[in-house]
């Protein structure tokens, strides 16, 4: 690997997560909010096939953060359309991104079996 696939996902993964961070601190926004905008500007662009030069650029640094999920979930709801028709629409999207869904399930899990919370008062 070149190193500048390494330095152009750093910035573009942290270039996401700094405008993320100026719309919780600059907005009224909810951060739950603006992780659904993210997920679902990661869908509209890559819909209009925008995402894509981003990803093969940044690689990691476009495809992680939830820009990604949203990205991961249209282009698997993409390739189900054409090979299985109206139904991929429904089923495409958790196939593209299981294997995000399926981490997130087992670290979720594995992190509170492990955890030892305290009381907030």
């Amino acid at each position: 690997m070149n190193w500048m696939e390494y330095v152009n996902a750093f910035w573009v993964g942290g270039a996401i997560c700094a405008v993320c961070q100026v719309l919780i601190d600059k907005t009224k926004l909810t951060p739950a909010r603006i992780l659904v905008g993210l997920v679902m500007t990661g869908v509209i662009l890559q819909a209009f096939g925008l995402y894509q030069p981003v990803v093969d650029y940044a690689g990691a640094g476009a495809s992680v953060p939830l820009l990604g999920f949203g990205y991961s979930l249209a282009k698997g709801v993409a390739k189900a359309v054409a090979e299985d028709g109206l139904l991929g629409a429904f089923t495409g999207g958790v196939t593209g991104a299981a294997g995000g869904i399926a981490a997130a399930i087992v670290f979720g899990c594995l992190f509170a079996l492990l955890a030892k919370p305290k009381s907030r008062s």
